[in-house]
């Protein structure tokens, strides 16, 4: 099905009215106490937390296009809370409470990024809701018990998450095939385009200056060359997640894994009263190459899932454009979770890129003796994890021992990813098998495919 449009950023940002007005470049050489670059949330959280603890400090971002272009302005709106990482792999270098104790860190930042919201007046059609990821064959019920079970033995609180039948869950939203769901309490929906873009001006507000259209050439001890001059500062903040790639040197921290989603025409009510969703929960599935989807404000549809999910050498795409091939496979999705939409319209597709490191575990440091700091690897989790950053990096740089500081993610080290073509063909490996893992349960395999397990230890996920 053809989108009506492709790219052009998001759709969150047509929902607003269009791409904002470009703030201007840097002008020459400046002098700061603190140079961030990438104004994504990781940069404007960091900046916000620094600026309001210490308002005295001078910082400013530097941002190759402009605020919001990457992630932190495409994503699906989900503010979880969740912990989508290995806590096993945190706990070889920590312990059990630390590692819980992080998990508790993630649960809380709903209700930061909330609170924060409302006492800076962000409009953000933040809407406080459950989270259900669903099962629609016998394997997929499998694996999300098996998700309620690690989480409860990690001591997960009980009022936290639930499990629900095919009763229960279709209660909530009418899913073709649904045998159950875990529920998970606490998240909240964003509109992603609308909390960047207000967070940027309140950051702005604070007195952080944002310099747009300033391509970051080389980041160093001390400062940061760009195409418009040179930034100096004794605190460099990397906050480039997805893009960090395409700065030398960094080819190969983080691999660059694109998303793509499509949004529906505005559903008429008469289609929602068939549906449900009346909750406007964040709907996930349990399939290996798993769905991410949200109700928005004004009654759409938007369903996210990876698609292609590399493009060779690190490449990231063109202001959103993604390919026919994943917008068919999205709106594939999203037709045999909910068949009653088959003949909505598609008015809107994109895709971005997210940073994922090597063990895909997100990580968060800074290097007192030099002054760099970064944050990021959120392998999908950005809009929630990106506010923790935040306020651990305001910790780090300013010196304070806390809680957050000793935090397993923090100054975590990550073997590099393997160079071409053996990146490009365990990603893609590792995806073409969960296809096929999934075919096959859908097939009617009655227990999760191993060629899953397979593809995980390809790329360590």
């Amino acid at each position: 099905m053809q989108p009506k449009v492709n790219g052009d950023v998001s759709f969150w940002y047509a929902d607003i009215g269009g791409l904002p007005k470009p703030r201007a470049p840097l002008s020459g050489d400046l002098d700061v106490d603190v140079a961030i670059v990438g104004a994504g949330y990781t940069g404007l959280w960091t900046a916000y937390y620094l600026k309001s603890a210490q308002p005295s400090i001078r910082i400013a971002i530097v941002e190759k296009e402009f605020a919001g272009f990457g992630a932190s302005g495409r994503n699906g709106g989900w503010l979880s809370g969740g912990f989508g990482w290995s806590r096993e792999k945190y706990l070889k270098t920590s312990s059990r409470d630390r590692v819980v104790a992080m998990q508790n860190a993630m649960t809380g930042t709903v209700d930061e990024v909330v609170s924060v919201a409302e006492r800076e007046g962000i409009d953000a059609d933040i809407r406080r809701v459950d989270q259900l990821t669903v099962a629609t064959n016998a394997p997929q019920l499998e694996r999300v018990r098996a998700m309620y079970d690690e989480a409860r033995s990690w001591d997960t609180p009980a009022d936290r998450i639930d499990l629900i039948g095919a009763e229960e869950a279709r209660s909530r939203i009418n899913i073709h095939n649904i045998l159950g769901a875990m529920v998970v309490h606490g998240t909240a929906r964003v509109q992603p385009a609308k909390l960047v873009q207000g967070l940027a001006s309140v950051v702005e507000r604070l007195g952080v200056a944002i310099y747009e259209r300033t391509a970051a050439l080389q980041i160093e001890t001390g400062r940061v060359t760009t195409d418009r001059g040179v930034v100096r500062a004794p605190v460099v903040i990397r906050a480039t997640e997805g893009f960090t790639a395409g700065l030398p040197g960094q080819k190969r921290n983080w691999l660059p894994l694109n998303s793509a989603q499509i949004m529906t025409e505005p559903l008429p009510d008469a289609l929602w009263r068939e549906i449900g969703w009346s909750g406007h929960e964040l709907l996930g599935d349990a399939a290996h190459t798993y769905c991410y989807a949200q109700r928005t404000r004004e009654g759409r549809i938007a369903m996210g899932g990876r698609g292609v999910p590399y493009r060779f050498g690190s490449r990231t795409d063109v202001r959103g454009q993604t390919q026919q091939a994943t917008i068919d496979q999205l709106h594939a999705i999203l037709v045999r979770l909910l068949p009653q939409t088959r003949h909505l319209r598609i008015d809107h597709a994109w895709c971005g890129v997210l940073g994922v490191p090597r063990d895909w575990c997100t990580t968060v440091g800074f290097d007192p003796r030099t002054g760099m700091g970064w944050a990021g690897g959120y392998v999908g989790l950005g809009v929630s994890s990106s506010n923790l950053a935040g306020r651990t990096l305001r910790d780090l740089v300013l010196g304070h021992d806390t809680d957050l500081t000793s935090l397993p993610w923090v100054n975590r080290a990550v073997r590099q990813w393997e160079p071409e073509p053996l990146r490009w063909f365990g990603v893609h490996s590792m995806y073409r098998l969960y296809g096929l893992a999934d075919r096959r349960e859908e097939a009617g395999l009655k227990r999760s495919s191993r060629l899953a397990t397979l593809a995980d230890r390809i790329t360590g996920h």
